[in-house]
């Protein structure tokens, strides 16, 4: 006997946050996130009842191997990708869980891992799964599992950022640094920004963007000037939001289309970082309506 339809209501309602948190951990984006989890309640709704001990199980299980197949498959594709490759924007989303593994900042650092690697990380460290159940998942042993665990801990603890500032702070240091770069107050938009910054691009080659990072932060400080002040010389507006859990905002035209997202990581210093903004179209889309503006 298959599961009920009415089961599978109330399991999608209770999991599919926990699904997609794994799925989206995983692959670094949301629509490719959005059809593993799809896939993976197919699935689970062909079972036959008495065969699922745990819907949560059965479903993380199914979702990490998808994600799995996918990330193998993804990443030639990324080694090919024009210019900075980031990930597709959570706008919105509240970050409330210890560690604040939503980051823009951390996503970037997971997808420096192999497949396996960061499949390990996200289900052990992440979503504090036992060795035992992760090494059924990734068909490993336990043994390997804690060393591929451990490899990966390293790297990411490495080159992990402290974001220690409150939200609070997060949020006035965004809103000063939007209010200096429109109004064209370089020396005050400067001292907000580290000595290293770094403002990454994101067009994929179907949008306007810079091909290489730009640092430093006089650099930075002037194209950030220059990109807001154009922007309002067009009539577009800026949004300020959630972006992964962190300060950012969003930018639209006059007909409301949706241009780019950018985020900003604010470490425990009290300064900006790093500035990232998302112009791919591809990455957009889960967004809404999205303008012509900068696109190729």
């Amino acid at each position: 006997m298959k599961i009920s339809t009415d089961t599978i209501d109330t399991v999608y309602r209770a999991l599919r946050p926990h699904a997609f948190a794994v799925a989206y951990r995983m692959l670094g984006s949301v629509s490719e996130a959005e059809d593993v989890v799809q896939d993976a309640f197919v699935r689970l709704a062909r079972m036959p009842e008495t065969e699922v001990a745990s819907s949560k199980a059965f479903l993380t299980t199914v979702v990490s191997r998808l994600a799995l197949d996918q990330l193998r498959s993804a990443r030639a594709r990324r080694e090919t990708y024009v210019g900075t490759w980031l990930p597709e924007p959570l706008v919105g989303v509240a970050v409330t869980e210890p560690g604040d593994t939503l980051s823009m900042a951390v996503m970037v650092l997971l997808e420096s891992l192999s497949p396996v690697e960061r499949a390990v990380f996200v289900l052990h460290d992440i979503f504090e799964m036992d060795y035992a159940e992760v090494a059924a998942i990734v068909e490993k042993t336990e043994d390997n599992c804690r060393q591929i665990g451990a490899r990966a801990r390293q790297h990411v603890d490495a080159k992990r950022p402290r974001f220690e500032a409150s939200t609070e702070r997060r949020q006035l240091l965004a809103q000063r640094l939007f209010e200096a770069a429109s109004s064209g107050d370089l020396t005050s938009l400067t001292a907000l920004l580290a000595a290293d910054v770094a403002f990454h691009g994101d067009g994929g080659g179907k949008a306007t963007a810079f091909p290489k990072p730009i640092l430093g932060r006089d650099h930075v400080a002037r194209v950030l000037i220059a990109l807001l002040q154009k922007a309002q010389q067009h009539g577009v507006t800026l949004e300020r939001t959630a972006v992964n859990g962190h300060p950012g905002a969003i930018f639209r035209d006059a007909q409301g289309g949706l241009i780019n997202v950018f985020s900003l990581d604010v470490h425990s210093d009290g300064q900006i970082h790093t500035v990232r903004s998302v112009v791919n179209p591809d990455k957009l889309a889960h967004l809404g309506p999205l303008s012509p503006m900068g696109r190729r």
